[in-house]
Parts: C-alpha cells; structure tokens; sequence
C-alpha cells in the first residue's frame, strides 16, 4: 500500500462544471452521440432555472468526498485516501483509477454516492471501475449498497421529521408523505434487481424512524425512451393524492443524496408548479449532503468492505 493507504473511489453520475460545459456533458451521457439543438436547449434550459448562472452543483460532490476524507481519518487516521471518479464528468471514473495508481495505490474500495443498488445504476459505476483497476493492477473491494444503514435511516427520518412538522404549521392537512427515486426501465423487473426492494424498504425504515404512517412509494425523472419505465410518476401520485383529499405532500427522495437536478428542477420547480395547480401545499425535505450521520454511514461502509477485503 502506498504510504500505508488504502484507496476509496467514490463514485456519483457527475454534473457540468458550468453551464459551458452542456453539450460535452449531455453527449457523454448519450453515448457520444451529440444532442439535438432542441434536447441541448431543453436541458439548458433546466440548468438554466436552477442555476440562474452561477454553477454550484459539483461543489455538492466536492464536499461530500472531503466529508468522507475527514470521517475515515477520524475513524482510521492515515488509513484512507479518497478520490473522485464520475460516470458521465471529469475526472471520469477511470480517471479517479489512474489518479491512485499514480499514487502507487494497490487496494481501494469502490463507493457510489446512492445507497440503493441496481445493476444499471451502482453496477455499471463498479463495473468501470473494476476494469480500469484490473489494467492498473488495483485490487477493488465494493460497497454495493447501504441502504439500510442505521446512521442512514436515522439522517433521513430526521429531515422527514423536520419537513412534516412545517407542513403542519403551514395548516396543510392530512399529509401524505412521498418517498421517490430515479425511475429506471422496467426490464430491471425481469432480471430480479435489488433496487425496487431496497427502495421499499427503505421508505419502511425511515417511515418508522420519523413516525409517519400515511405515506407511498413513487418513483420520478423516467427518462425519455421508447421502453417503458417504472411507475406511477410523482405528479401523477400527486394529483391521485390531491383527489383523495389530502392537502399537504411531503416529498422524501430518499434516492438521492445531494441536490441533484432531479431535486432542483423536477421536484422544486415541476412538481412545485404541479401542486399548485392541484391547490396543495408541498414541502420537500432537506436533502443528506454532509450530513455527519451520512458521512459516518459512508465511512463505516468503506471500512467494513475494506475490512473483508484487505485488512
């Protein structure tokens, strides 16, 4: 081990450093394939919105790795060194790989910055990352998920917490409260991937932690293609739950962890609009960021995994 360390890749799906850098980024994600001059205006366009010019969304990652740094070295000092690898931005993933290898690196751990695990999501960040560590000649322990994790669970109740009590001070009752993530294709259904179950429970976990028993699972952000996703879509369960007479929602996206644009534009400013429109009031709760109890969640993780693995 270099210097004694052992090398922690966290991984997260990346963002542009600025508003420049779109059309790079949108292309990555389509596979090279640049987009149209209509799909590179529309997601502009929604950076633009959350933005308003000024670019602080990879900040959120930078910070949360630092957090991490800081909550190894308080676990294990001198154990760990940590380094940044991003699914569709620089430093792409294989860069964070070449970054410890300079560095003489021969074992890491592999995080993503997404507690639950799916096989199109978590396993395709890990399996980069195996591949470029294999070139290397890096021996890669991974943290598949830890979505279940107490420090986790008990994070996110206390934001639930948080959020349903300004809804009731705002008079918006009954509440429901409404746990969502990244939809994915419904294929993932035929090839018994974990995500939706550990979505599910989840939602259980935290419900009970903040004592919320009126809630549901919604999923949000589908992408735009031929093959169908996973459903309901939050504006519809929305507009079911404005129906069935409730006045208050409170938006849980417990499948992400910063302030995704997911977060700031298609909960904050769509389904915002959207609850308008139903005459509701929606209230979305604080998001984990460096959270210490997050931080923690993630250190114990890296150090379980490296335990088995390494050491």
């Amino acid at each position: 081990m270099a210097n004694g360390k052992i090398g922690v890749l966290v991984m997260s799906y990346g963002t542009p450093e600025s508003m420049d850098g779109i059309e790079e980024y949108y292309t990555h994600i389509r596979r090279g394939h640049a987009p149209t001059p209509e799909q590179l205006a529309g997601l502009t366009e929604r950076y633009e919105a959350i933005v308003g010019g000024v670019f602080p969304l990879r900040e959120n990652t930078n910070r949360q790795v630092a957090g991490l740094q800081a909550a190894l070295d308080a676990a294990a000092p001198g154990q760990f060194g940590c380094y940044q690898g991003l699914k569709h931005a620089r430093p792409y993933i294989e860069d964070g790989v070449a970054a410890m290898a300079a560095d003489g690196i021969k074992q890491a751990v592999a995080i993503v910055l997404a507690p639950h695990y799916s096989t199109m999501s978590v396993g395709s960040y890990m399996k980069r990352a195996k591949e470029k560590a294999e070139e290397l000649g890096i021996a890669v322990a991974e943290v598949e998920s830890y979505h279940a994790h107490p420090k986790l669970i008990e994070a996110l109740a206390t934001r639930v917490k948080t959020a349903y009590a300004a809804l009731e001070a705002a008079g918006a009752q009954p509440i429901k409260t409404l746990f969502s993530a990244h939809s994915l294709p419904v294929k993932i259904r035929e090839m018994n991937d974990p995500y939706e179950q550990q979505l599910l429970e989840s939602s259980a976990l935290v419900a009970e932690g903040a004592g919320v028993t009126d809630w549901a699972f919604t999923w949000q952000s589908a992408g735009r293609t031929r093959e169908p996703w996973l459903g309901p879509d939050i504006l519809e369960t929305m507009k079911e739950t404005a129906e069935a007479g409730y006045k208050g929602v409170l938006a849980a996206p417990i499948g992400f962890v910063s302030e995704h644009l997911e977060v700031l534009y298609d909960l904050d400013i769509e389904a915002q609009a959207e609850a308008g429109k139903l005459g509701i009031k929606l209230k979305r709760m604080d998001m984990l960021g460096t959270d210490p109890l997050y931080m923690e969640t993630l250190a114990d993780s890296v150090r379980d995994a490296a335990r088995a693995a390494f050491i």
